[in-house]
């Protein structure tokens, strides 16, 4: 079957999406490796504990914290069940909404992502922004915004500005 009305990529938009896909495999295996080595959590844990640290009280509604690490609702119930196991975060019933659950981090959870994040940023430099120039940075920016704009219209994982 020929199919005449698909855009193919040209050889520069082949290279550009080749190389988006790699940094897209490559980066969050190489994140999860440093931290599991260095603070025996893995990205999606760490990026648990750093949302609950940067909302106010340390505390999000379970369905909100699924919507900032793009995590599925059974997904990220498990990750905090571990996360409540290791007294990082705990969880309760919410006062605004007796049907909601709020995850809060508790102040171990506070200090494993204080602790954790000196060598996560050393690495997430290291891999990338460390690799371009301040021009490509606002371009990466700017790339990755519009891209975003795309895959993210609703804004929940856009970061801020």
């Amino acid at each position: 079957m020929v199919v005449d009305d698909i855009p193919w990529l040209s050889p520069a938009e082949r290279r550009a999406w080749l190389g988006l896909v790699a940094v897209a495999e490559l980066l969050p295996a190489r994140l999860d490796q440093q931290l599991q080595r260095d603070a025996a959590l893995t990205h999606f844990e760490y990026q648990v504990l750093a949302m609950l640290s940067e909302a106010p009280g340390r505390t999000l509604r379970m369905t909100a914290l699924a919507r900032r690490t793009n995590a599925t609702l059974p997904r990220l119930s498990h990750v905090v069940k571990r996360l409540e196991q290791r007294g990082l975060v705990g969880r309760a019933g919410s006062p605004q909404d007796r049907r909601a659950t709020d995850a809060h981090l508790t102040d171990a959870g506070w200090e494993a992502v204080v602790a954790a994040a000196p060598g996560h940023v050393r690495t997430a430099r290291a891999l990338t922004l460390d690799a371009l120039t301040p021009q490509e940075v606002d371009d990466l920016t700017r790339l990755t915004g519009a891209m975003l704009r795309r895959l993210d219209p609703e804004g929940r994982m856009t970061p801020p500005d």
